[in-house]
């Protein structure tokens, strides 16, 4: 029997390496063809892909089973869940190579770009700047063709010329178009969730009852410089996502 082929990952040795392994394989399942095989390469060579300890690796798959997207028989192997109804972690932790991760997997639609003026709470980010460039894309879930959350992202006006939309209309998060299509040096990000009731857009977007409950994700992005060079706000179905946080004890 043929087996599931993951994407490789450049891991953090200052980050838990259990969390980013989970994050990535999480990312290559959810993004994975229909085509692709259910089967998962054993813990032992998942662990050699990877670049981590079978106990790891091990840890890593415990996260994905208690999420519901991978189920282990003992002797027959690891299977993705091909059926799993989804409530994913939104999580607070992480390099940006796992925030890459996390934001990977759904089919983007790019609903429109261009100049926009800035809403008067992102002002403050954006010093001397009274427009900005915004993206607006709908996520939804590759099997099922579900609407699970929407992005407006504002640019700032340096970095937007550099941006092909074409980027984010093959599904590549804002933060992976951002360093590796147009050679931002991230230094980090900012997050910040808060729950709130769905207005009419997103209500429309998302398909829900207007003011059911939203999960409100804003992430403010700087360069090197210490300059913000993009604020996401991301509204994601709290029906499907719950809210985690990771702290370390040393």
């Amino acid at each position: 029997m043929s087996v599931f082929a993951p994407d490789s990952l450049e891991l953090n040795r200052k980050l838990p390496l259990w969390y980013q392994v989970s994050q990535s394989l999480r990312a290559s399942i959810l993004g994975r063809t229909p085509q692709a095989p259910l089967r998962l390469p054993t813990e032992e060579r998942l662990a050699e892909h990877y670049g981590v300890s079978v106990l790891t690796m091990r840890q890593a798959l415990k996260e994905l089973e208690t999420e519901g997207l991978i189920s282990r028989h003992r002797r027959r192997g690891t299977f993705i869940e091909p059926e799993a109804r989804r409530t994913r972690p939104v999580r607070l932790l992480g390099s940006v190579d796992t925030i890459v991760a996390q934001q990977s997997g759904d089919a983007t639609t790019l609903l429109e770009h261009g100049p926009a003026a800035l809403p008067p709470e992102l002002a403050e980010h954006f010093a001397g700047v009274s427009e900005a460039t915004a993206y607006r894309r709908l996520r939804r879930d590759p099997d099922t063709g579900e609407a699970t959350n929407w992005a407006e992202n504002y640019i700032h006006p340096r970095v937007a010329p550099h941006i092909d939309p074409a980027d984010l209309e093959r599904g590549w998060p804002m933060t992976k178009v951002l360093r590796d299509g147009v050679g931002v040096r991230i230094s980090r990000i900012t997050d910040t969730l808060e729950a709130r009731l769905a207005d009419p857009e997103t209500a429309k977007l998302l398909d829900v009852p207007l003011l059911s409950p939203i999960l409100h994700y804003t992430g403010v992005t700087y360069d090197e410089d210490g300059q913000v060079v993009d604020v996401a706000l991301i509204h994601y179905r709290g029906d499907r996502f719950s809210f985690s946080v990771t702290l370390q004890a040393h």
